[in-house]
């Protein structure tokens, strides 16, 4: 399939979102217009403050737009109420955090589990189980949070995420909270992941060689879009 024909998983066009009231107000994103098609890496980079991260949360339905349209895997976001979108996020979206966003109070398992079986998919605990194995924590599987290192927990969190079978990852600053071997494991598993599911990623990060990984990068800078970046050769044969 040629890449001009190839499926777009997220489209945003004319993505505007002001945050705060008043004099406090900042427009984070001006007229922004993406594509990402199937099975693409994509890196999100710019410097603190230019709507990268802001950018990440309106894709996975967690920010609204003020005008514009954002699309993920056929659905219209910007057009739907809040638990359709949430419906959407479930089914489609995988998130991994910079601070993991584990539940503190519930095991390995339990925060694998929970999520699937508030989106209705069957099997979750058996799901869950399989997931977290294949992330290299069949021996952490009861384990709590608090009893979990850093890159432990990101592993967890990297389970969550794929346990959906997601069309798309999004991941803000995955390696932030890890020192720098930790921090290169979990890059390696997240991008093997990606790769064998052909999971679409969108990767904000401020490591240059986090981001060179990926197939191209869009660079933002001030709420603007000023490089789309080039498909990598990489990125063409999987389109």
């Amino acid at each position: 399939m040629s890449q001009s024909i190839a499926k777009s998983i997220v489209t945003l066009r004319q993505a505007n979102l002001t945050l705060g009231n008043g004099a406090s107000s900042v427009h984070v994103l001006k007229g922004i217009d993406i594509d990402i098609t199937s099975g693409e890496s994509v890196g999100i980079v710019g410097p603190s403050g230019s709507g990268k991260s802001t950018l990440l949360m309106v894709v996975a339905g967690l920010e609204r737009l003020d005008s514009g349209e954002v699309h993920v895997a056929d659905h219209a976001l910007h057009d739907l109420g809040e638990d359709a979108v949430a419906a959407v996020r479930g089914r489609s979206i995988g998130i991994v955090f910079q601070s993991f966003h584990l539940i503190p109070n519930m095991t390995a398992l339990e925060n694998v589990a929970v999520p699937l079986e508030l989106a209705g998919k069957a099997n979750a605990f058996e799901r869950a189980r399989e997931e977290l194995i294949a992330v290299g924590l069949e021996d952490r599987l009861s384990h709590y949070p608090g009893q979990l290192s850093g890159g432990e927990q990101q592993r967890v969190a990297i389970a969550r995420a794929l346990a959906p079978d997601p069309v798309l990852i999004v991941a803000d600053e995955p390696t932030g909270n890890l020192d720098g071997e930790t921090g290169r494991q979990i890059a390696d598993l997240l991008f093997a992941k990606q790769a064998e599911r052909g999971t679409t990623l969108m990767l904000v990060t401020h490591d240059v060689t986090l981001a060179g990984r990926c197939n191209r990068q869009i660079a933002v800078r001030s709420g603007r879009i000023v490089d789309h970046g080039h498909q990598s050769a990489s990125a063409k044969a999987i389109a």
